[in-house]
């Protein structure tokens, strides 16, 4: 009989990105490992990307338990009289109106640790009914929103349950919280809460070595790394047969360029680099892509014309743009996590193969997996010279030589086992 594990999420298919990916691929291998995982997440959520072609990778026989969610933001949404914008995008807005400048405030300040928190103690209620009769024998809560971590705790401390706590991102230490015009004490509350979440469950899981160290400064505590991976079974069979053979040197980018991802520096160097070459070059950007890059490529001509914009695609979409690159393009973040912050698409990258060029910090974490898998490298953000270098090597085709066996560390199946031990380590009544 296979023991069964208790998944807490706020997000899940239709919702898009590396966040969803990390659990819907867990709970498919889970029961490979012997647990059964059933999914609790918000029946009506407020997500800002969407693909619902991820919905088709959900196991038919995985229950998934879905329960309402009220969240602010509509009534934000009609007070301000606009169609939805959603709030990571009204942050990075210039210019801001009286009414989004409250809207931000009380986000930061009234809403702790997240607006999800309304989410909370209807869940816990439910779910104390749920487990009431010991059908679950352990449970996982995973953020952000770190709220979804004060139901795990409260389950915790109620029913006595094997309790997981998944950070895919720091609490009090995170940059995001930077952002907002926070007050000391909210500020200490966060602390709180995160200092609760830490000692009170019986494991802690994160994403990247340096989170892992961060947190055991805070927590004192062993801390368990479990990064995100790749699913060799997302590759299309006729992967390779899509490789194209031709002369073009075609770099491609995958995911969000928004505040904290700064191309301008590479489209620089590729300018500079090709802009008297005879050979056909271009970039293309697959995903969201903000106002400020776009507007920037619509200045100069030579750009107009060897970059391009794609908008967001279905995951299964990307690999047809993966099988057409020469090299594919990583914009990491510059900024306080941006050490610890390893992207979901950088282990995708890694399965197909296909070269990687990486502008970030040559000291984080992703430049240790580029580097130890022999996969690409990474060039510090504004090193023009070293940009030049790097797309120089990789139109010659002087490409780095991967490691399949290093790589494949990183496969979900091989990370699911890991976390399937961790979860075996507790001694079930």
């Amino acid at each position: 009989m296979q023991k069964r594990v208790l998944i807490i999420t706020y997000y899940w298919p239709p919702s898009g990105g590396s966040g969803v990916q990390r659990w819907l691929k867990f709970s498919k291998y889970l029961p490979d490992f012997g647990w059964e995982p059933v999914i609790f997440t918000p029946e009506n959520p407020d997500f800002d990307i969407q693909d619902p072609s991820l919905e088709r990778e959900i196991n038919p026989s995985l229950e998934v338990i879905k329960f309402p969610i009220w969240e602010p933001y509509s009534i934000f949404g009609k007070l301000r009289g606009k169609r939805k914008n959603h709030p990571s995008r009204v942050l990075e807005q210039t210019q801001k109106s009286v009414l989004e400048k409250a809207g931000i405030w009380a986000r930061a300040n009234l809403l702790i640790p997240d607006p999800r928190v309304f989410w909370v103690k209807p869940s816990i209620k439910f779910l104390l009914n749920l487990v009431s009769n010991g059908q679950f024998q352990a449970v996982i809560t995973t953020g952000p929103p770190h709220s979804m971590h004060l139901i795990g705790q409260a389950l915790k401390e109620k029913m006595g349950l094997y309790w997981l706590a998944d950070f895919r991102d720091p609490w009090s230490e995170w940059e995001f919280l930077d952002t907002l015009p926070m007050r000391k004490s909210v500020r200490k509350k966060h602390q709180q809460l995160e200092q609760e979440v830490l000692q009170k469950a019986d494991r802690v899981l994160t994403i990247s070595p340096t989170f892992q160290s961060d947190f055991e400064r805070l927590s004192q505590r062993k801390i368990d790394l479990l990064t995100n991976g790749f699913d060799p079974t997302d590759l299309p069979d006729h992967f390779e047969k899509l490789k194209k053979a031709n002369t073009d040197f075609h770099l491609v980018y995958t995911g969000v360029i928004d505040a904290i991802r700064n191309p301008i520096p590479l489209l620089k160097a590729f300018r500079e680099e090709f802009m008297e070459s005879q050979q056909t070059v271009r970039i293309t950007f697959v995903g969201k892509v903000s106002e400020v890059i776009r507007y920037v490529v619509a200045q100069d001509t030579w750009l107009t014309e060897h970059v391009y914009f794609t908008g967001y695609v279905a995951h299964q979409a990307v690999f047809q743009f993966y099988a057409e690159a020469s090299a594919l393009l990583l914009i990491l973040t510059d900024t306080k996590n941006a050490q610890g912050n390893i992207p979901g698409k950088v282990f995708e990258y890694l399965s197909t193969g296909v070269p990687i060029l990486a502008i970030g910090d040559p000291k984080g974490d992703t430049a240790k997996i580029l580097r130890e898998t022999g996969a690409g490298e990474v060039i510090p953000h504004f090193d023009q010279v070293k940009m030049q270098v790097a797309l120089r090597k990789l139109c010659e085709g002087n490409l780095p030589a991967a490691d399949p066996d290093l790589i494949a560390q990183f496969s979900r199946k091989n990370l699911t086992q890991h976390l399937a031990e961790i979860l075996d380590e507790y001694p079930l009544s």
